[in-house]
C-alpha cells in the first residue's frame, strides 16, 4: 500500500472516531492559522487612533496571499453569537517585516461589527479574512503628481498607499469634523515633516463641508493631477460631476463605502434586481426555492451548498446560512450560495 493510501487511510479512521466532529476541527482548536485551514487571523494589538477609531494588528494564517495597497479585505467577527462580516481597508504597508496586517476601524452608529472591533477586541481574539480584493491601488507605472481626496474613515485605503509607496509628488485635501477626528493625524504630519506630503486638513465643524469648487483654491494644479477620492457618498458625487464637467472623469478612482446600516432581522423582501421582481420570504426557504417560485431563472447544482454553483452576488442587505447562521451582509464582490441562504431582512440578489 503506498504512503498517501496509508495517509487516506488513517485520516478515515480519525474521523470515524472524531464523529460528529471532524479531525480537522481539532487541527483548528490547536493550530488555527495552519495552512490548509479557513483563513484566519489573530488579533495581537488594538491601537486607539481617536475617540471612536483604532487600528488593529492582525496575524494572518498561512493561507494569506498579500495585498495591494489601497485594497480592502473582508473581515468575519462573531457578535452575540451571529458570524457578521465587513470590508476594511488595510492600512499596513505591503512590507511589512513581522508579515501582520492592519485594519483601521471606525466605529459607526448601530454598527455592530465596528463597535465590536474598536471597542471589545481584545489580542488573542480569532478573526475570519478573505483574501484582499479591490481596484481602488495605484498604477504600476507611479504618477508623477497625486492628489488624495478623503473625508471620514475615507482617509484608510490612502493611508495604506501613501505608507507603501513614496511618490515625488503628493497633496491629500481630508476633511474630518474636528482636529481630534483626524485619523493617523500624527502619521500625516510626520508625512508633512519629512516633505513626503502636502496636507489640506479641514475641520468641518468651523470650516464647513468640503466644497469640491474650493480645490481651485487649496489644490490649484487639481486637474493635472491622478485623484484617488474615499468618503461620504455626497463627497464622491460631487467630485465625480466636477471631474466630468472639466473633461477629465478618467483621472478621478473613488473608492465608496456602504453608506446605509443593513437592517437584519427573519425574513424579508427579496429582489431580483436583473428581472426587477420582488416578492416576500421567510427566514427559512433557501433564496434558490423563492427565486424559482418567482419564475426566475435560477443557477443551481448539487442544491445542498457543496458545488457552488448556485453562487450569485449579493447586490444589498443580508442573508443567513441555514447551516451556521452565519449572516452575510452586502459588499463589493461578495457572492452567496442560494441553496442555502435565506433571507435575513430585505435583500437584493443580481438575478
Amino acid at each position: 500500500m503506498t504512503s498517501a493510501a496509508l495517509r487516506s487511510r488513517a485520516w478515515k479512521l480519525l474521523e470515524m472516531v472524531t464523529t460528529p466532529l471532524l479531525p480537522a476541527d481539532y487541527l483548528d482548536l490547536v493550530s488555527p492559522l495552519r495552512a490548509g485551514a479557513d483563513l484566519r487571523g489573530r488579533i495581537e494589538a488594538v491601537h486607539p487612533e481617536t475617540p471612536d477609531a483604532a487600528t488593529i494588528v492582525i496575524r494572518p494564517g498561512k493561507g494569506w496571499r498579500g495585498h495591494v495597497a489601497g485594497q480592502y479585505i473582508r473581515v468575519g467577527v462573531d457578535v452575540d453569537g451571529v458570524r457578521l462580516w465587513r470590508a476594511y481597508s488595510v492600512t499596513s504597508p505591503t512590507n511589512r517585516r513581522d508579515g501582520r496586517i492592519t485594519i483601521t476601524v471606525k466605529a459607526i452608529a448601530d454598527g455592530k461589527v465596528s463597535n465590536y472591533l474598536v471597542r471589545r477586541a481584545r489580542p488573542g481574539m480569532m478573526i475570519q479574512l478573505d483574501q484582499a480584493t479591490g481596484e481602488f491601488v495605484l498604477p504600476k507605472a507611479k504618477p508623477a503628481k497625486v492628489l488624495y481626496l478623503t473625508a471620514g474613515s475615507g482617509i484608510t485605503p490612502a493611508m495604506g498607499m501613501l505608507r507603501d509607496a513614496r511618490l515625488e509628488d503628493v497633496v491629500m485635501v481630508h476633511s474630518a469634523p474636528r482636529q481630534q477626528d483626524v485619523i493617523f493625524r500624527n502619521d500625516l504630519h510626520d508625512l508633512v515633516a519629512d516633505k513626503n506630503l502636502q496636507l489640506k486638513e479641514l475641520h468641518t465643524d468651523t470650516d464647513g463641508m468640503l466644497d469640491i469648487a474650493r480645490l481651485d483654491e487649496l489644490v490649484p494644479d487639481w486637474a493635472e493631477r491622478e485623484t484617488w477620492a474615499c468618503g461620504p457618498t455626497g463627497l464622491l458625487d460631487a467630485a465625480e460631476a466636477h471631474w466630468a464637467e472639466h473633461g477629465i472623469p478618467e483621472r478621478l478612482h473613488t473608492e465608496r463605502f456602504r453608506p446605509t446600516v443593513v437592517v437584519v432581522g427573519d425574513g424579508g423582501a427579496v429582489t431580483f434586481g436583473t428581472t426587477g421582481k420582488t416578492v416576500d420570504a421567510d427566514g427559512a426557504t433557501p433564496l434558490l426555492d423563492v427565486g424559482e417560485e418567482a419564475g426566475v431563472l435560477m443557477p443551481s447544482g448539487c442544491r445542498m451548498g457543496i458545488c457552488f454553483g448556485c453562487s450569485t452576488p449579493l447586490k444589498a442587505g443580508a442573508v443567513r446560512d441555514l447551516r451556521t447562521g452565519e449572516i452575510t451582509e452586502a459588499e463589493p464582490g461578495v457572492l452567496v450560495q442560494t441553496c442555502v441562504s435565506a433571507a435575513a431582512g430585505p435583500c437584493e440578489l443580481e438575478r
